[in-house]
């Protein structure tokens, strides 16, 4: 199964409506996994979840649908789909995952909570990030992208992509959507994202992947 053991002891509010637990996941070598709860007046979205406790689960919304990126982070979504009655959906095309979602998805459809798929190849031909446009516009992001504000942002390990020089690509047209809020798959939120895109653009320019 995908789901990792590790279970997130607490969840933290990455701006209003929007909050963002991770877990160092042994199945991935103590990197970093990262989930989101984005609330919306249709109801909350779940993102790639991995396991949040029980306790904190408990004072957030109830997810009305989970969203996953890839088969890759199908974490705890069957377990969640189970216990909180929410419709999972997952990208068309992918392999098959564990259990059979409930929708499926593909560029340019709209999604719960607003989002809209953007297919974003690299790590796979079928890869993609979820966009929440406007003023305050969030774009999920998966396999892209790492890191935190911190220690910077970071391509994906090249070596686990399929074609990183469509990765670049793919990276280099995010700059062209709506937002300024970026919610990792593996590392922690970035606010005013564009920027750190650029900056990273900037410092690989002319560098093979």
């Amino acid at each position: 199964m995908s789901e990792p053991v590790e279970i997130a002891e607490t969840a933290q509010e990455v701006r209003p409506g929007v909050w963002h637990w991770r877990v160092a996941n042994s199945a991935i070598g103590g990197a970093t996994s990262s989930s989101h709860l984005i609330d919306s007046p249709g109801g909350a979205v779940m993102v790639d979840p991995v396991r949040l406790a029980d306790s904190e689960l408990a004072r957030l919304p109830a997810p009305a649908a989970i969203l996953l990126t890839s088969k890759g982070h199908q974490r705890a979504a069957w377990r969640y789909r189970r216990e909180l009655g929410a419709p999972v959906w997952l990208p068309a095309g992918t392999p098959e995952p564990d259990e059979q979602p409930d929708d499926r998805y593909g560029d340019g459809d709209e999604l719960p909570g607003g989002f809209r798929a953007v297919l974003t190849p690299g790590p796979a031909a079928v890869h993609f990030c979820l966009l929440r446009p406007g003023d305050d516009g969030i774009l999920v992001c998966a396999d892209l992208l790492m890191g935190d504000p911190d220690s910077g942002l970071r391509f994906g390990p090249f070596e686990y992509h399929e074609d990183p020089d469509a990765t670049v690509r793919s990276v280099e047209g995010l700059l062209e959507l709506d937002f300024d809020l970026l919610l990792l798959a593996h590392g922690r939120p970035f606010q005013n994202a564009k920027a750190a895109i650029r900056s990273l653009l900037a410092e690989t320019a002319g560098h093979n992947p």
